[in-house]
């Protein structure tokens, strides 16, 4: 692999599908809230919001079978392995069904077990739980998934990735409009929605990856069972589970803390977590092009074009981070007042905004540093970093929650987002230096 090959158009070409398909991932969200929110009360927003931060929480536990497989796959790709692409496919396949069905299994202590850790009003958890128990019966699929998107990024098919997220997403809203809207099946039929999307969902990223069983490769079990493979399987997802457990129960504390600060205020940050959503996902479109295209320059041991891949993401991650910060400021309280009815969430939310303004070049660094490690498989040092990290936010929160109420929350989440970046760029010397042939 020549640096020559990392050119500004194939880092475009990788990302712009993933900015757009990431973008319909908040989109969603925001459709299920504005669509709760039409019943003029702040529980149902609530509830949605809390309900689908735990499931996603639990979901993305396994959130290392999308970051490893696109970095195991991409250093495959770099180093000519085809085969072994398709058998790591196989085997992320094999292990988000097998979780899915776990997950479903323990579903009664896992709920339980969510509310007593942060529990919010009692009208609110009734309507949560509701929507969950619908919700688990897709988690098969959606954890499967992960894998079916890993892979597809890897292989630089990221149109593939849209047309999937274009799908599932363009259904669950159509569905949401008409269940609730229209059949007015209230938080039932968010869940519903949402558990019909991620079933079509698989079915169709299934046969997008359809070149897969063309050749025999998948279906080399000694392959697939490779203890060697495996094994380092194994460490890459452990480091990111690691990472993943302590990056959604960050997230996951900010929700719950806000909900002791009453209903309003959990409704007002329901809302604003729409605004960091899409500015997460969009911006991750140049996280992963950084995925797959410093995986293939590590897998060919070419720390050059390692370099330069990292380069030309985030500088294209810096435009689009100020694109973000000018839209927030310029559209953000006629967002609001569409996602929501209700006066005093309105009023609530946007005396927080200005925090949303400012996020996207906040947490640009912190996400092109992940892209950069996934795609070098440089999992233990993330998981070192995201440790370091989490206890220097706990201790934030306890500094300047108690002071500052909401507004020393969403400080909280700017600083921990700060640090994850400085904590991953004083391991980024060693990872090039791992890329020397």
């Amino acid at each position: 692999m020549k640096p020559a090959d990392i050119t500004h158009r194939r880092v475009l070409n990788v990302a712009i599908p993933i900015v757009i398909s990431n973008a319909t991932y908040p989109i969603l969200g925001a459709v299920d809230t504005g669509v709760v929110g039409q019943l003029g009360d702040a529980i149902p927003i609530g509830a949605v919001g809390i309900g689908a931060i735990i499931l996603s929480g639990i979901y993305w536990i396994f959130g290392f079978l999308r970051m490893g497989t696109s970095g195991l796959v991409a250093q495959a790709r770099g180093a000519g392995d085809g085969p072994e692409t398709s058998a790591i496919f196989i085997r992320g396949m094999i292990i988000g069904i097998v979780a899915g069905v776990v997950m479903f299994v323990l579903q009664i202590p896992m709920f339980w077990g969510a509310f007593q850790i942060a529990p919010a009003s009692s009208e609110v958890e009734t309507l949560a739980h509701s929507y969950m128990s619908i919700r688990i019966w897709g988690a098969p699929a959606s954890i499967a998934l992960y894998a079916i998107t890993g892979w597809l990024i890897a292989m630089e098919r990221t149109r593939a990735v849209l047309i999937l997220q274009l799908w599932m997403n363009g259904l669950n809203v159509a569905l949401d409009l008409w269940f609730v809207l229209g059949l007015d099946m209230g938080v039932e039929g968010v869940a519903v929605a949402t558990l019909i999307a991620e079933w079509s969902g698989l079915a169709l990223g299934l046969w997008l990856c359809r070149s897969i069983f063309f050749a025999d490769h998948w279906r080399d079990w000694a392959r697939v069972f490779d203890r060697i493979k495996i094994r380092r399987m194994a460490s890459v997802s452990g480091d990111i589970m690691v990472r993943s457990v302590l990056l959604n129960g960050s997230f996951m504390t900010f929700l719950f803390i806000g909900a002791k600060l009453g209903n309003v205020t959990l409704a007002a940050n329901q809302i604003l977590l729409q605004f960091v959503e899409i500015t997460a996902y969009a911006l991750d479109g140049f996280a992963f092009a950084a995925e797959a295209l410093v995986g293939v320059a590590f897998g060919a041991k070419n720390r050059v074009a390692l370099r330069r891949a990292a380069i030309l993401s985030s500088q294209w991650g810096l435009a689009g981070g100020a694109l973000l910060m000018a839209v927030f400021l310029l559209l953000g309280p006629t967002i609001i007042d569409v996602m929501t009815t209700a006066p005093d969430v309105r009023l609530e939310a946007k005396s927080y905004l200005w925090w949303m303004v400012i996020f996207p070049l906040i947490g640009l660094p912190s996400w092109m540093f992940d892209g950069i490690f996934i795609g070098a498989t440089r999992t233990r040092d993330m998981r070192v970093a995201m440790l370091q990290s989490t206890g220097i936010y706990i201790a934030v929160l306890f500094l300047l929650v108690p002071t500052f109420g909401n507004h020393g929350l969403w400080a909280s989440l700017m600083i921990f987002d700060i640090i994850r970046a400085l904590t991953l760029w004083r391991y980024y010397p060693a990872l090039e230096a791992g890329a020397e042939a």
